[in-house]
């Protein structure tokens, strides 16, 4: 059995292995740069995990894992996740925001994911939208939304939307002197999603 200090040093190489690889892409970080980041030796790490690419898997499934669980609690109750923390308007980006603690190297590791057509950033996008799917059966049933022919076309919109809070976090966050994803950054979103969502952006054009 693995002794809790085997287990933490695991955890750290594994959390260095997430950082460094949101940061520069798995291809260009080496086993003795994660070691390094970890404070471990080169061998630790292949010890633990027996390659950089069964660190790479390692990693990939504790992303996953921690969405996995973001999206089954969703799931559960599709109408009460479409409540949100914003009238008749949920999101993605609340979700992210209150599973995923402030600084986390998990936004940049998902940009790379999902730009690069990574097998598990499509895993992820598909079920990203499955939910958003339901959610907006759940909103249309509840009578908060209006009846669309392509519910998913709309489902898509959304969920594009939420993942550029998250996929352009970083940028975003510099352009409005707020992290997007901290409560005060998720009230400014979320207030101008929801007038958007409702109102609409553009003045109609007089005919």
């Amino acid at each position: 059995m693995a002794s809790d200090r085997d287990v933490t040093a695991r955890a750290q190489i594994r959390n260095c292995a997430l950082r460094l690889f949101g940061e520069r892409g798995p291809d260009a970080v080496t086993v003795r740069d994660i070691a390094a980041c970890a404070n471990v030796s080169p061998g630790l790490v292949l010890h633990h995990f027996g390659s950089k690419q069964g660190l790479r898997d390692a990693v990939d499934a504790h992303v996953l894992s921690m969405f996995d669980a973001m999206l089954a609690t969703a799931i559960e109750d599709p109408a009460a996740f479409a409540k949100g923390g914003t009238p008749q308007i949920s999101s993605f980006a609340e979700l992210f925001a209150s599973a995923i603690p402030a600084g986390s190297p998990i936004p940049a590791y998902l940009r790379r994911l999902l730009l690069s057509g990574d097998p598990m950033g499509k895993k992820l996008i598909q079920q990203w939208f499955e939910l958003t799917v339901t959610t907006v059966d759940a909103l249309a049933a509840s009578g908060n939304l209006q009846p669309t022919q392509d519910r998913a076309a709309l489902a898509a919109f959304l969920l594009v939307n939420d993942l550029a809070m998250i996929v352009l976090h970083d940028y975003v966050a510099d352009a409005l002197g707020t992290d997007p994803l901290s409560p005060e950054g998720m009230r400014r979103w979320a207030s101008t999603a929801f007038d958007v969502y409702r109102h609409g952006a553009f003045t109609k054009e007089e005919s």
